[in-house]
């Protein structure tokens, strides 16, 4: 896979060179490339902002060196080969696994981590019906406002390349994460646990020491379903009911949670239809 990211701050991006990334990278796993956008202005100051038309706060990021430097990384691919521009923003549409998954399967993604107010809009207009790209993504990564896109592009990176065949030591690693298709989808992760058996007069769950493998998926199913109804439960209320078996069933009735008239469940708080 191939990575560009556009940015003032080049240096903001330096722990791409550490951990998974910095290893697939090494390993030729992951082509990254990550580009100065002040190489593409043209005055004495590097100019990458003026004021916004209509007046307010802030300042806004120029079209130009934006268009120039988008216009060179895109020439620079194979023939043939469009990227996805990912456009990381508190506008844009929520950063998920699933999101996650759908970008490990591209073969070049191309970040435009932003500072200010943002990038002058007609450039995203621009490349979004560009036919050298394959689309244009606005994603935010939380409901709150960073002093620009490049943490979020970290984020984004971490959470795609780990996703890529040979980035992770154990294939089957990333199978259980939270949020993670499968199974598990829409649950969060139980807790886990390792050597040694106790510490500080804590041992661990007998369950896990007892080598029976059908008793240890229910345990980690049901500690999932006990987390996600204590911290998100939304998540809960919008499980579909063919999404849950008997058991788990049993369990959030254990935990108070009642059953619709649709089969969903819902908080022991929330008035539920009958």
């Amino acid at each position: 896979m191939r990575l560009d990211v556009v940015t003032i701050f080049p240096e903001y991006l330096e722990p791409l060179n550490v951990s998974l990334v910095g290893k697939a990278r090494a390993r030729g796993l992951l082509d990254v490339r990550v580009h100065d956008l002040r190489h593409w202005t043209h005055d004495r100051h590097h100019t990458v902002d003026d004021t916004p038309y209509g007046g307010g706060p802030g300042m806004v990021m120029k079209p130009e060196p934006w268009g120039e430097a988008l216009d060179t990384v895109l020439a620079s691919g194979a023939p043939g080969h469009t990227p996805r521009i990912l456009v990381p923003t508190p506008s844009g549409s929520p950063f998920t696994q699933e999101l996650a998954e759908e970008l490990a399967a591209a073969p070049w993604l191309v970040f435009t981590p932003a500072r200010y107010e943002g990038i002058d809009r007609r450039v995203i207009d621009e490349y979004a019906h560009r036919p050298d790209v394959a689309a244009v993504h606005e994603i935010s990564i939380g409901d709150y406002v960073l002093a620009g896109g490049e943490a979020p592009v970290l984020v984004m990176v971490e959470a795609i390349a780990r996703l890529l065949p040979g980035v992770l030591g154990n294939a089957a690693s990333h199978r259980d994460d939270s949020f993670a298709p499968g199974a598990m989808a829409n649950l969060l992760e139980g807790p886990v646990y390792t050597k040694p058996p106790e510490w500080r007069g804590q041992g661990i769950p007998e369950v896990l020491l007892s080598g029976h493998h059908g008793n240890i998926a229910r345990w980690r199913r049901d500690q999932a379903l006990t987390r996600t109804a204590a911290l998100r439960p939304e998540l809960i209320e919008t499980t579909p009911p063919d999404a849950l078996d008997k058991h788990d069933r049993a369990t959030l009735e254990h935990l108070g949670w009642r059953a619709g008239a649709d089969g969903r469940f819902w908080p022991p708080e929330q008035d539920v239809e009958e």
